[in-house]
């Protein structure tokens, strides 16, 4: 219990509460450290680096990481229709909305004979990582390639850890939702091997086996977000995506049992979940203590919910909303629920969160899997500067100039000055070889 009542909502800012909002702690500079050695072992020996890393952290001993073909297909003949179903439906939303994001072209006139075009091309190769773990994951199949295809990506790589029980190979729900959506190159390899085999490409006796990217997206664990901070520059990157979070703006309204529930959903993914519910009304907590009690002995992961809201969960009691709007833009989470009377003001009022879930009847599991918006969303603050995924990490912008002989001219004196305020003379030299001062009268009468 963390109450802030009392004190004014101006005050509450991130420096003021660093330290008071419980968050998982994950040092990804050590990771860095141990992570670092088998990202360069790849960029040196390349496929037997990775064979030899995904033995020794897998347990897996693969001759060559990509998939075949007819594995890909089996996988979707062998699914659960029901599953299939849902993973089409998440399909088509995903893309109705990551279509929707698209940019178009924009042509500019600063002067008179001078055009800037603004062009969004994508990136030739991506490299998309799905997560193992704990879970299978096929709708982060989803989440990822849907919208490097809405931005014209032709070609796209998928990574996931080998599964000792599946012989060796991803889960089969990742190779169906990867078959569903036309994805072709498959990867059993994990970890960091698999970022760096992304970044810098395998070979097989010979022949290239995975090509190097130019973007790389996907969420991870702390040996992930650390190959992402590495390769960064080498490749792109989407963010370096950490344990996920919940936070919730309540009030009175709200029913502890869709609050309980959220929390507890949020806690099944990770035990360093983290869980934080702000509330304006001092009678919630313990709604939603008792909720939770009811709850969690009905849940299938009891013990990792159990942890994860024991480790890094709280409550917030705060006098009223404004205190409430600056407490989460403090905290600037990964998904932020607003269940409280006139819910859209609230949420319209928020600065910083990777997506915002609007009422009682928008919980963060219909966004991790069939709102259409993206589940690859920025954690542990990063909501402050980070976008959740979208087409733009796959979309680069290139600027077109064509300037006409008049409209140079005109502006060659303002580059004289800039040129040789900055010292760059040749930069000068470069605009008077084609018009010089004697060709323009004004400057030839001067």
């Amino acid at each position: 219990m963390i109450d802030l009542r009392g004190r004014d909502a101006a005050g509450l800012t991130r420096r003021a509460l660093d330290g008071v909002l419980p968050r998982a702690a994950l040092d990804v500079d050590r990771a860095v450290e141990l992570v670092r050695p088998i990202t360069e072992d790849v960029r040196v020996r390349g496929g037997a680096a990775v064979r030899e890393y995904t033995r020794r952290f897998d347990g897996v001993d693969l001759e060559r990481t990509r998939v075949p073909a007819e594995v890909i297909a089996h996988a979707l003949a062998a699914i659960d229709p029901a599953v299939r179903d849902a993973l089409e439906e998440a399909i088509r939303r995903a893309r109705v909305v990551h279509e929707a994001q698209l940019p178009e072209r924009r042509d500019s006139v600063p002067a008179d004979g001078l055009t800037v075009s603004t062009r969004f091309i994508p990136v030739e190769r991506a490299g998309v990582y799905v997560p193992g773990g704990l879970v299978a994951y096929p709708s982060s199949v989803v989440m990822n390639v849907v919208p490097a295809q809405a931005a014209g990506v032709e070609s796209i790589a998928v990574a996931s850890p080998p599964q000792q029980e599946f012989d060796g190979l991803p889960h089969p729900a990742v190779l169906a939702a990867c078959a569903l959506l036309g994805v072709t190159e498959v990867h059993a390899v994990g970890g960091a091997q698999a970022l760096a085999m992304f970044a810098y490409g395998t070979d097989f006796d010979g022949a290239p086996e995975c090509a190097p990217v130019d973007v790389i997206t996907g969420p991870g664990n702390v040996y992930v977000a650390a190959a992402k901070r590495i390769l960064s520059g080498v490749v792109g990157i989407d963010g370096e995506n950490g344990p996920t979070e919940i936070g919730i703006i309540a009030d009175a309204t709200a029913q502890a049992a869709h609050l309980a529930a959220d929390l507890i959903g949020q806690a099944e993914h990770d035990e360093l979940a983290a869980c934080l519910l702000i509330t304006t009304d001092p009678g919630t907590p313990a709604r939603v203590d008792a909720e939770l009690a009811r709850q969690i002995p009905l849940t299938a992961h009891k013990e990792r919910v159990l942890t994860a809201l024991r480790g890094q969960a709280g409550y917030v009691l705060v006098d009223d909303l404004a205190a409430a709007r600056r407490v989460s833009d403090a905290w600037a989470p990964e998904h932020l629920e607003v269940q409280t009377e006139d819910a859209a003001k609230v949420a319209s009022q928020i600065r910083n969160a990777g997506a915002i879930f609007v009422g009682p009847y928008s919980p963060v599991s219909l966004g991790d899997y069939l709102a259409g918006s993206n589940h690859v969303l920025p954690t542990g603050g990063t909501a402050r500067h980070t976008s959740g995924l979208s087409v733009y990490p796959y979309l680069k912008v290139v600027n077109v100039i064509e300037c006409d002989r008049d409209s140079l001219a005109g502006v060659a004196r303002r580059v004289d000055a800039l040129g040789g305020a900055e010292d760059l003379h040749a930069h000068v030299a470069a605009v008077r070889v084609r018009v010089p001062r004697e060709a323009d009268p004004k400057e030839a009468a001067q």
